[in-house]
């Protein structure tokens, strides 16, 4: 991949933390949170993991799983992990509330959020949800439902409570339930339902998922361990897809309720779906963001009142490190 191998040599020299000459006790420390429990979403960190690739950036990284009762920025902001999976609204809406909060990589390029319809009743696009019933939870209300609104004219008395299961979307056809594009249809099929997804980022939702986030102090007092991190998760994914096994093992050890099987559909849709390959990353740059990404979110955000005009949307990530890592 374009930039790999003279990162991985610029990196060494920079950090001093060559593969070839450094010991286990001589590692890093650095431990990373995800979103949720371990799932192929998540699989660039496994991989680096458990292929030595963050070894040879001098990385000894521990993973630690999300979850619903974990709250990623609070375990950040104390200390308590170095790096977090993140989306670029929570990075938004930390300047907002002067959290020093950086995110320094992006790895989904599309955010696998997605609004679940049946086939044959006329849900065939976001526009025609318009005035329909929709089961949504309060994490979505406050992300993509105002951007709904702005965009497509949706109205909140449109909004039903969201019980985190899809019983009432598969006896009612007419209903209409909040997603995600790398699972939907695999326990769609396991029940027989035919139904799509249609995802939000193919209909202009425009935000980043999958970053990786640390502390402001982090980025100024210890840019080499930044650059070793993503410049290792970034390998991570890409060896992720050129060989799953190794890092899955590791998935499937944290969470021993993930089956196999999805693991496999959630790969093969997060490459089907350009989730992580598509726009600036279509030739390979793995986690790359742009400045100009950035502003059209945060544009479309001041817009569907979300976040204020004004705000110095600059300060909720920092370029470099990704960018080096795609160096010529």
């Amino acid at each position: 991949m374009k930039g790999f191998n003279s990162m991985l040599a610029g990196c060494v020299l920079v950090a001093g933390l060559g593969a070839a000459t450094v010991g286990a006790d001589e590692l890093t420390p650095v431990t990373v949170s995800t979103t949720w429990y371990a799932q192929a979403e998540h699989g660039g960190l496994y991989a680096a993991k458990a292929l030595g690739i963050y070894e040879e950036y001098g990385l000894d990284v521990t993973i630690r799983m999300g979850g619903p009762q974990v709250n990623n920025v609070q375990l950040l902001m104390a200390g308590a992990t170095d790096f977090s999976m993140g989306y670029s609204l929570q990075s938004l809406s930390a300047v907002r509330e002067d959290i020093p909060l950086v995110t320094v990589a992006a790895f989904f390029q599309k955010d696998p959020q997605s609004l679940m319809v049946h086939e044959g009743v006329g849900h065939d696009s976001v526009e025609a949800l318009k005035g329909k019933a929709i089961r949504v939870p309060t994490a979505g209300r406050v992300a993509y439902w105002p951007w709904l609104r702005a965009e497509y004219g949706f109205e909140d008395d449109q909004l039903r409570p969201y019980d985190y299961t899809i019983g009432p979307f598969i006896h009612n056809k007419e209903a209409i339930q909040q997603g995600y594009v790398t699972n939907d249809g695999f326990f769609l099929a396991r029940e027989g339902v035919e139904a799509k997804s249609l995802l939000l980022a193919d209909y202009g939702w425009g935000a980043y998922s999958a970053t990786l986030d640390t502390r402001r102090e982090t980025v100024e007092q210890d840019p080499e361990l930044v650059q070793a991190m993503v410049a290792a998760t970034a390998k991570g994914w890409e060896a992720y897809f050129e060989n799953p096994g190794p890092a899955n093992e590791l998935i499937l050890a944290d969470n021993p309720d993930m089956e196999e099987e999805l693991i496999a559909y959630s790969i093969d849709k997060m490459q089907e779906e350009g989730i992580l390959l598509s726009g600036d990353a279509e030739g390979g740059q793995y986690g790359i963001m742009t400045r100009e990404r950035w502003e059209t979110f945060y544009q479309d955000m001041v817009e569907a009142g979300t976040l204020p005009a004004g705000l110095d949307w600059e300060r909720a990530f920092d370029l470099r490190f990704i960018e080096a890592v795609y160096a010529d």
